[in-house]
């Protein structure tokens, strides 16, 4: 009998995980040739969320696992713990607010028992629900780090997947400190199928992604696959040089052809001064980045810290 870990991540998830639960065990149940065992991650929740975990492992202590972090780490942290302390054959991540149909995995885990594909990932295609100016963002993002990056990531896909031990045990050979778990499944390669399935909203709580943390989740995914700012960053300096020797050129020109117009024109210096100042800034920052996730690479700080574990 195969064995199947579910991982779930959570951050203030009290409200969700009463329903999460018995909503995942009807479907489960009805796989009769494996074996479940369940990866609750407590990333440092504000509520009673590990308090709801205890309540889960002490009705099933061999089934529910859960583990609790020090403080809050970040998704990807409790991703990545999961996926550690997952023992399964084959193992799903999914997140406890059930916008990830539970529905779907009976269908996943006959698909790779057919030994053709290595992970069945999920892809919304619609946000039914969402902003939509949230919207508009994402679909932008994909569409830009596609360009830029050398790793392809398909749009709209969550990180709702079934993998086998084997890709698995590959994502987590990478010990990077900064994690794109999006890029991170595509760059380890393995063959992929997604199943199409329409957005759905969460059944309890609120979601803790505003549209600012998502902008910045999305920079953390460009600056990790893809060294196409720091080129930016070269262009810009070169077209700035450019444009200032251009810039002399006329002025000394226009000097000799009309020495008195030479005394005008301290306003446009300043607004020249101001837009290469600004680009330099600009450039140093993009520099600055990288720098900066090197610097947090280097000191070999764990992933995440365990306080409790059952």
């Amino acid at each position: 009998m195969k064995k199947l870990s579910i991982v779930v991540p959570c951050y203030n998830e009290a409200e969700a995980l009463p329903l999460f639960y018995p909503a995942v065990e009807k479907v489960v149940q009805e796989m009769k040739d494996v074996d479940v065992e369940y990866w609750l991650v407590n990333d440092g929740s504000s509520d009673d969320t590990l308090g709801e975990m205890r309540k889960l492992h002490a009705q099933a202590p061999e089934r529910v696992h859960y583990v609790s972090f020090s403080r809050n780490f970040g998704k990807e942290a409790g991703l990545y713990a999961g996926l550690e302390a997952a023992t399964g054959d084959y193992v799903v991540v999914m997140d406890a607010d059930l916008q990830d149909p539970p529905s779907f995995l009976p269908r996943m885990y006959a698909e790779l028992q057919s030994g053709e594909y290595d992970c069945i990932g999920t892809r919304r295609t619609d946000r039914t629900g969402e902003a939509k100016f949230k919207s508009f963002l994402s679909d932008q993002f994909y569409k830009v780090i596609n360009r830029i990056s050398n790793t392809n990531i398909v749009p709209g896909t969550r990180d709702y997947r079934m993998m086998t031990r084997q890709m698995v045990d590959a994502v987590l050979s990478m010990k990077e400190y900064n994690r794109f778990s999006k890029g991170i499944f595509s760059w380890v390669g393995f063959k992929t199928k997604y199943l199409d399935y329409h957005n759905v909203e969460r059944v309890a709580g609120e979601t803790d992604w505003n549209t600012w943390q998502l902008f910045k989740y999305a920079m953390d995914g460009i600056s990790d696959f893809s060294q196409a700012p720091l080129s930016l960053a070269i262009w810009l300096g070169i077209s700035a040089a450019l444009l200032s020797v251009l810039g002399i050129f006329f002025v000394i020109i226009r000097w000799l052809l009309n020495p008195a117009s030479s005394v005008f024109g301290w306003a446009s210096l300043v607004c020249i001064m101001l837009f290469l100042g600004g680009m330099q800034l600009l450039c140093i920052g993009i520099v600055g980045k990288y720098i900066g996730r090197i610097y947090l690479q280097v000191k070999h700080r764990p992933i995440y810290i365990v306080k409790e574990k059952q």
